[in-house]
């Protein structure tokens, strides 16, 4: 063993350190002599990556176990170049922080990959506090793309940076990131404006060939073709995708999407069978160059929806139910749901109408009846035909069955931020702020407490939104649960303006003097509040002023209890058709010639049967029973009707 590592130190004492090939060569005569040697396959493993050949490289490293602990570097690395990412982070990871700087963007490398972006995003930053020479640009420039990553699976509560700066235009690398940002945010002018700058950059350089600048321009122009198609530019989208040599964009995920942006901006590719054609023969990607998982679940919805235009229901509805029944239920993977989705388009077949629609997609809901991209899309079909009491039972209904599951993993979807805000949409459609403030607060209770199940932090936006609701109820209790609500926001990011203004409002409400002094330089001057206020104008509109307020108050609610003569009202207008007939202009009116004449106060009855008769309809008045008449009887049927009456002349019985 010494002797052969003696050996190779003398061999590679003779070599150059840049030739990696008399490097590899002389560790393969040490394994020769003595194959369980680790310092030549550790020393072969890194002639090999320096070569590029990061399989080869792997294939050493996993020989045995403490290689690649004692080469835990390499064998990382080795593991991120071969599409091993999540490994490779692993890996890197149980270094710990000890294992040097070097490990650390290596981690990072892989976390980024892995669509760790929160793990990333961590570690740039750390490393940037650093602040080591030479290393300020790659840091800025990754820092930049795991920002853009984070607002696109929806992180953006994580990101660094929301806006671009002035430091970020004057690279072409960190200008092409602030473009990925501005379009992660659907920012989309001022992406093309970062574009624009990041291509004039990348022109400018002087240290580039042209083949170089070439290869750099590419992804731009790609996505320009995408931020014009945004902006619903379509010429101009088209004439730039023309001018692409696809064949010259050398990674082939890259390539894939500029051919699908260009079947997208294209007019001529109106025929929905040749552009099915077209999307499929793009090159797929190798599994080193993989779309992150938010490229691979819209590329594979254009070609769902590439299919169904194609009229190839049959195989979509197949397809996406395969993806259905492969996945839990319910699930929160995009991927799941936008399959969901389009397997109810599939169902319904091209309905001219909405209803139509519902009536396909319905049956499917009682195989399917925890399946959210199903709800979701029934939500919508009853929003469109303005039915919102239906969606909003539907959801409601849904919500209740997750709530009676045992499965912890059900409420982690019961309370999943995009449905709290589609039911809480619905009642505010619908006038309901009491039903939306409950939801808010119970999600935000959830969301509060520890539990082992939840997949994800709470959402920040949720969390604001949940706090503001609470406070608008101005209940004690409710106040006090938006504080701890602000206070965790606080506590995650002390810059947060929102929680600022959160807590120190529920603050103010509970404990004035509870507020740290430094929140309170956050909030605006009184004088910028009132700045455009009129003061004479309010005064002479009768506003009152100073402490003499609650007086005028007081005096004139004394006043108003005062008795005043009423104003006379103004008599009313009758029109000549209401008018009767006998109406003589300023004669009073009869107040009751709307009542029966027998019913008026002044009627009295003429005769000595009529008397007689207005003795009895008096409250308490005897009635005597009149000769010959009739006493109550029961009424019963048969051949009694009618005796006693006379017939009338020419009656009939």
């Amino acid at each position: 063993m010494a002797a052969s590592t003696k050996s190779l130190s003398s061999l590679l004492a003779q070599a150059s350190i840049d030739d990696h090939d008399e490097v590899l060569k002389a560790a393969n005569a040490a394994l020769k002599k003595s194959k369980s040697d680790q310092d030549a396959q550790h020393t072969k493993a890194i002639a090999l990556l320096h070569l590029d050949r990061y399989e080869d490289a792997l294939q050493i490293l996993e020989h045995t176990k403490e290689l690649q602990e004692k080469a835990q570097f390499e064998y990382a690395y080795a593991l991120y170049k071969t599409g091993y990412a999540a490994k490779a982070a692993e890996v890197a990871d149980a270094a710990g922080p000890d294992a040097g700087r070097g490990m650390k963007h290596m981690l990072a490398q892989a976390a980024y990959r892995s669509e760790n972006f929160a793990q990333a995003g961590k570690i740039y930053k750390e490393l940037a506090e650093q602040n080591v020479e030479n290393e300020e640009y790659d840091i800025r420039i990754n820092a930049g793309a795991v920002d853009a990553q984070l607002e696109w699976t929806g992180q953006g509560e994580l990101a660094q940076k929301k806006q671009p700066t002035r430091e970020d235009l004057e690279v072409f690398e960190t200008a092409f990131n602030a473009a990925c940002g501005s379009i992660s945010r659907n920012e989309f002018g001022q992406a093309q404006v970062c574009l624009k700058r990041a291509k004039d950059l990348c022109n400018a350089l002087s240290d580039l060939s042209q083949e170089e600048k070439q290869a750099e321009l590419l992804p731009i122009t790609v996505q320009q073709v995408y931020v014009l198609t945004q902006l619903g530019k379509i010429d101009e989208a088209e004439e730039l995708a023309t001018k692409i040599p696809f064949a010259d964009i050398k990674e082939l995920s890259t390539r894939y999407i500029a051919q699908v942006n260009s079947i997208a901006a294209s007019k001529e590719h109106s025929n929905p069978y040749l552009s099915h054609r077209l999307f499929h023969s793009s090159p797929q990607p190798p599994v080193t160059d993989q779309h992150f998982s938010f490229q691979s679940n819209i590329l594979r919805q254009n070609e769902y929806v590439v299919s169904l235009l194609s009229q190839k229901v049959a195989g979509v509805a197949s397809s996406t139910a395969k993806v259905i029944s492969a996945a839990p239920v319910p699930s929160l993977s995009p991927v799941v749901n936008m399959a969901a989705v389009l397997n109810a388009a599939a169902h319904a077949r091209n309905a001219e109408t909405e209803k139509a629609a519902l009536k396909e997609i319905l049956p499917l809901l009682e195989k399917r009846p925890n399946d959210v991209g199903l709800i979701l899309t029934i939500t919508h079909l009853y929003v469109i035909t303005n039915n919102y009491a239906a969606a909003t039972h539907l959801l409601e209904t849904f919500f209740k069955r997750l709530e009676q599951s045992e499965s912890a993993s059900d409420l982690d979807v019961r309370f999943a931020p995009g449905l709290i805000a589609t039911l809480v949409s619905l009642y505010a459609q619908q006038g309901r702020p009491a039903a939306s403030k409950n939801e808010l607060a119970q999600a935000a209770e959830y969301w509060r407490k520890p539990h082992k199940s939840k997949t994800e932090a709470p959402s920040k936006s949720l969390m604001v939104a949940a706090g503001t609701a609470l406070l608008d109820t101005h209940n004690p209790q409710n106040v006090d649960s938006a504080g701890a609500i602000f206070k965790s926001l606080y506590d995650q990011d002390a810059d947060d303006r929102a929680a600022i203004a959160g807590l120190v409002a529920a603050y103010s409400i509970t404990d004035p003097s509870s507020i740290p002094p430094h929140l309170l330089s956050y909030l605006p001057e009184a004088n910028r509040l009132v700045s455009d206020i009129d003061a004479a104008q309010l005064e002479k509109d009768g506003v009152p002023l100073g402490s003499s307020a609650n007086v005028v108050a007081s005096e004139s609610r004394k006043r108003s209890l005062a008795p005043t003569k009423a104003a006379p009202s103004k008599a009313k207008r009758l029109r000549k058709a209401r008018m009767p007939k006998d109406y003589v202009e300023g004669k009073k009116v009869d107040p009751e010639r709307w009542l029966p004449m027998r019913d008026r106060s002044y009627y009295r009855p003429k005769g000595r049967k009529g008397k007689k008769r207005a003795e009895g309809l008096m409250q308490g008045g005897v009635v005597a029973e009149e000769k010959g008449s009739p006493a109550p009887q029961e009424k019963k049927g048969g051949g009694d009707k009618g005796k006693g009456k006379k017939k009338g002349k020419g009656g009939k019985w």
